[in-house]
């Protein structure tokens, strides 16, 4: 154990894995920009798949649109391969606390290992659909014995994921893992942190809500990824408001990744 935690050290510290997970937050920041803009345009109407499969496909339509996907499939690999490697030589007196930062960031590359491969697929020509893949999922699982209460299970956790990201928003708590400078540039970079983390927060709940429902339901049709989650805030009432101040928050969020790229903590 001790040789891996070594080995894991070592990988952590490399300066080509940094360079390329700073790459892999910047990436990141261009995603979320992205799904912002799409989430404003159907906010106000117009149509578009408001998820990180619609910001990559419009990345793949732009002129050498693929050379750019392979860009950020690489960096954001790279960047899930750091937050695995961080996993392993956690240091922490209470083993919960270990173990709490260990599946966090076990989590996080999971995360952009997962949008690496999907950057990936839509450069060689594929077309996946976040909704139709939550769907074909939440199918899978109620099949099962206990199904229902597994997918609740689930939906349950991404919920609590969204209200994490809230807090972490109204308490600023992601600045312990950055060094954010003083003066206007570190007030603007908490102020989109802050505003960005919400936003995603409230996404992520309403995710959450739409699994748990499919769950009670025991109907895979009620699941949905975040394009989903979107158009049923948008019946709500001043949807398309609410709709739109999430657009502004990943746009928020988006610009907030690529200070976190420049002040991570790595």
């Amino acid at each position: 154990m001790t040789s891996t935690k070594d080995a894991a050290r070592a990988a952590e510290a490399n300066p080509v894995l940094r360079t390329l997970a700073r790459a892999g937050y910047a990436a990141n920041g261009v995603v979320h920009a992205l799904i912002g803009a799409i989430v404003l345009a159907v906010a106000s109407g117009a149509g578009g798949e408001s998820d990180q499969s619609g910001a990559f496909k419009a990345i793949a339509a732009a002129p050498a649109g693929f050379v750019a996907l392979w860009v950020l499939a690489v960096a954001l690999g790279a960047l899930g391969i750091w937050h695995g490697v961080a996993a392993v030589p956690v240091h922490a007196s209470d083993p919960a606390k270990k173990w709490g930062r260990r599946v966090s960031e076990a989590g996080q590359a999971v995360v952009f290992l997962a949008l690496g491969v999907i950057a990936g697929a839509v450069a060689l020509g594929a077309e996946p659909s976040g909704d139709d893949a939550a769907r074909a999922a939440s199918s899978g699982v109620l099949a099962v014995p206990g199904g229902p209460f597994l997918l609740g299970a689930v939906g349950l956790g991404v919920a609590i994921a969204g209200i994490a990201f809230v807090v972490m928003g109204v308490r600023r708590s992601f600045r312990t893992k950055m060094t954010i400078p003083g003066g206007t540039v570190g007030g603007l970079t908490t102020a989109l942190g802050v505003f960005g983390f919400i936003a995603k927060g409230v996404a992520l709940f309403a995710v959450g809500v739409l699994l748990i429902v499919a769950a009670v339901r025991v109907d895979p049709e009620e699941a949905g990824g975040l394009d989903g989650a979107v158009a049923t805030l948008l019946g709500l009432p001043l949807g398309p408001w609410l709709v739109a101040s999430i657009g502004f928050g990943f746009i928020a969020y988006g610009v907030f990744c690529g200070f976190r790229a420049r002040y991570a903590r790595l």
